[in-house]
């Protein structure tokens, strides 16, 4: 009896596993995102080690505007005109620093990068999410979504597929 009752609740947990991961959206472990203020469209590596997502950004610049904060910045992306934005700035991230980033003597394992909110377009979907700004410029990806953006997306990773969407489809 003991035996029957164990293998009916696993039997139901996997449905109820598998009927989660049908209303999920599956995508590549890279994709095309859509930045539909700018009209443009980019390639993003989607990580779920990472928790925030990061913009390829130069020249940053925060400043005060009416009592609130900003950010200046200008957006780098290869093979796109560089473009200066101006964002209300949401708050300042703490990212841990990899250790190939340090050098000997480096005591901060930490650093600050402005982050702002702004809609990004995978698939189908559009969320407004939080986006990190810092210079991805060695990096083939421009745009790095993390696992909170992912969620939000609702998103399942397959890191055996890539552009599994192919271009963004928000209207």
């Amino acid at each position: 009896m003991k035996a029957s009752l164990i293998a009916l609740f696993s039997g139901l947990s996997l449905l109820a596993a598998q009927a989660m991961a049908d209303t999920k959206q599956v995508y590549g472990l890279h994709e095309k995102a859509l930045l539909p203020e700018l009209d443009l469209t980019l390639p993003a590596k989607l990580d779920t080690g990472a928790v925030t997502a990061s913009l390829s950004a130069r020249n940053i610049e925060t400043f005060k505007r009416d009592g609130a904060r900003w950010v200046r910045f200008q957006l780098a992306a290869d093979g796109h005109e560089p473009r200066t934005l101006v964002r209300p700035l949401v708050r300042i991230s703490q990212i841990k620093r990899r250790a190939g980033d340090m050098t000997p003597g480096d005591t901060a394992a930490y650093t600050a990068r402005p982050v702002i909110e702004m809609p990004v377009c995978l698939g189908d979907s559009v969320q407004h999410i939080e986006v990190n700004l810092t210079d991805r410029s060695a990096f083939d990806f421009p745009l790095l979504i993390g696992s909170t953006a992912l969620g939000e997306f609702d998103a399942l990773v397959d890191p055996s597929r890539s552009y599994a969407h192919g271009r963004p489809g928000c209207a």
